[in-house]
């Protein structure tokens, strides 16, 4: 039996330790917030996180942003799934990315359903399909004449292999009937527009950002179609893919933060906090829309799951069909 003065002592102990932990939880954050992209700078990621980390520095404090390109995004997904689960790592990452590691890759880096929690949405984006101006077509079936007419000639590139950039192309092959028409993999959409822009590359699939409509307004390369389900309202003038003659070609992917599995609520529901209040800012919101992407703000988190069922559901028989796999 353990004597009455050590087991008030004992007692003493825990609920001081008890009040610490609270006490450390209340404070969060105290420390800066490391925010982790998946792909280098110069894409769609940058271009919505890191304006992003500057507009939350009211709620969060200091949040430093770190791209760690790799693997179509499964890099960064993967370090901050292994990372302390203390809320000071989260992570700007995608439907697509989960969907990689569910779908395509026999030998996944991570499960991402059990080892990232969701925490908020930020925006869709779409993708677009775009070729150097030496390309001679005005139009995607122009494009799709054009690669069939010349076969084994043309190859498109994306910002990594697994991307929905990635799965949009062969989702164009596959519906389009192109048989010779090989990818490209780069590590990330600035190396590859580089290359697109200098023409080293035919046809590139970026996200859509405003510096992709900005390169085809200033002709440095030609922007043909989008993915997303209809016209930006930056770009009204650039048709979908659906009016191009490719009614099916419908690809989106969903910015969420995540954070690793096991992060303290307190640490989510703060963060979940900044961005609420981020998305609510006429200011963000617009620069969002002014970047080609659109904002998310009615978007409840609980939905994710139904959302990545669904992506899983649609995907699996087109990656089958076209035997896509990663490993």
């Amino acid at each position: 039996m353990i004597p009455r003065r050590e087991f008030l002592r004992m007692g003493a102990g825990a609920a001081a330790l008890a009040m610490l932990r609270g006490a450390a939880q209340a404070a969060y954050p105290d420390h800066p917030v490391r925010l982790v992209l998946p792909f280098p700078p110069g894409g769609v990621f940058d271009i919505v996180g890191r304006p992003w980390a500057d507009k939350v520095k009211t709620t969060l404090g200091t949040v430093f942003v770190d791209n760690q390109p790799g693997a179509g995004g499964s890099i960064a997904a993967q370090l901050v799934a292994h990372a302390t689960p203390d809320g000071y790592t989260i992570f700007l990452g995608a439907s697509s990315i989960h969907l990689a590691e569910m779908v395509l890759r026999e030998h996944p880096l991570l499960d991402p359903m059990k080892e990232l929690t969701p925490i908020s949405t930020v925006a869709f984006t779409g993708f677009g399909i775009t070729v150097h101006p030496s390309v001679p077509v005005d139009s995607l079936k122009e494009l799709i004449d054009y690669v069939k007419a010349n076969p084994s000639r043309l190859s498109y590139g994306t910002p990594g292999a697994g991307t929905m950039n990635h799965l949009s192309g062969e989702m164009l092959k596959s519906l389009a009937g192109i048989r010779d028409l090989p990818h490209v993999p780069y590590r990330g959409a600035g190396p590859g527009m580089a290359d697109l822009i200098a023409g080293q590359i035919p046809i590139f699939i970026p996200a859509m950002t405003s510096q992709v409509l900005e390169f085809h307004r200033t002709e440095r390369l030609r922007l043909l179609a989008i993915t997303n389900p209809n016209r930006l309202p930056i770009a009204p003038d650039i048709p979908t893919a659906s009016e191009s003659g490719v009614p099916d070609l419908i690809t989106q992917q969903l910015l969420v933060l995540f954070a690793p599995a096991g992060t303290p609520k307190p640490a989510i529901d703060k963060v979940a906090e900044a961005n609420r209040a981020a998305m609510a800012d006429d200011v963000y919101r617009k620069s969002l829309v002014d970047a080609a992407v659109i904002p998310v703000t009615d978007w409840p988190i609980e939905k994710f799951d139904t959302f990545m069922k669904d992506e899983v559901a649609r995907w699996t028989p087109i990656v089958r069909a076209i035997e896509l796999k990663l490993d």
